[in-house]
């Protein structure tokens, strides 16, 4: 029987299935948007069927009201399934439907009275729901971009290697990545923003690199840090993580934040899957 590779993508309304689903189908998956649970039975055997290629990487989006029919379909199949979590925060959520001027579905199918009840009757609905093999994404700060390389980075159809890392530099005044799994502060080194000719510029420019990277601090800081991760990458491949989010944290996520993920990712990106992103970097 042919490998089927299915993601069940899934989170709260607005957080953005419509633009991951759009990201996937780009990167090869057959995308499938609020398929009737009625025919699940049909959809079985379409994606079984040995001479059909067609589904043999299958994208299904579908909500809290329909998740663990389909989960629990595929799994009595036998059929390994991955889950696609999306999740924002409520004020964004509010903020997004505000802007497309589009109806909560909870509001829709008559199960809450307004955007908020909708909202909050949703999260509670996905307490509950939980898959072991899930990959979770806060896109409450996340662009589309920032949306789009994360999902190359863990649901590639190709899969080249096992073990992939996102670098990815913040500014604390604006919260700490959600879905970060390890976080370094760098915080105590100088910080360009207080002179003149470097304010406001980034990280990206030579400029600022090259004056972050100019101080002892900065290199007793990656004298140390370098074994840490070396360290801390291997085990987490070892123990069979397929995905890895190190947060780069500095006051503003313009400078030393994104000096310190660039020299990371030039680093490590010829020895792992590796991809950066600049989360409040200036015109990001």
């Amino acid at each position: 029987m042919k490998k089927q590779n299915i993601v069940v993508v899934t989170g709260m309304s607005g957080a953005g299935k419509t633009t991951a689903m759009a990201v996937l189908e780009d990167m090869g998956y057959h995308c499938i948007d609020q398929f009737p649970v009625q025919l699940i039975h049909e959809l079985g055997q379409i994606i079984r069927n040995e001479h059909d290629s067609r589904y043999q990487n299958l994208a299904l989006a579908t909500t809290a009201l329909d998740y663990t029919t389909f989960i629990n379909y595929f799994n009595d199949r036998g059929l390994s399934v991955k889950v696609l979590y999306l999740d924002s925060s409520s004020e964004k959520l509010l903020l997004r439907y505000k802007f497309t001027r589009r109806n909560h579905p909870f509001i829709v199918f008559n199960k809450a009275n307004t955007l908020e009840e909708a909202i909050e009757a949703e999260r509670d609905m996905f307490i509950n729901l939980t898959y072991f093999n899930t990959l979770r994404i806060d896109t409450t700060k996340l662009t589309q971009k920032g949306l789009k390389t994360k999902l190359e980075a863990q649901l590639s159809i190709e899969n080249k290697r096992a073990f992939t890392i996102s670098i990815v530099s913040f500014g604390y005044k604006h919260g700490v990545p959600m879905d970060a799994d390890l976080l370094i502060d760098v915080r105590f080194l100088p910080n360009p923003y207080y002179i003149e000719k470097l304010k406001e510029l980034t990280g990206d420019d030579k400029e600022v690199y090259e004056y972050v990277l100019s101080f002892p601090q900065t290199d007793e800081f990656i004298e140390h840090t370098i074994p840490y991760l070396d360290y801390l990458f291997y085990q987490y491949q070892k123990e069979g993580k397929s995905h890895l989010t190190l947060g780069i944290g500095c006051t503003g996520g313009q400078h030393r934040s994104v000096t310190l993920t660039n020299y990371l990712y030039k680093y490590y990106k010829d020895k792992y899957s590796c991809h950066k992103a600049h989360r409040d970097k200036k015109g990001q």
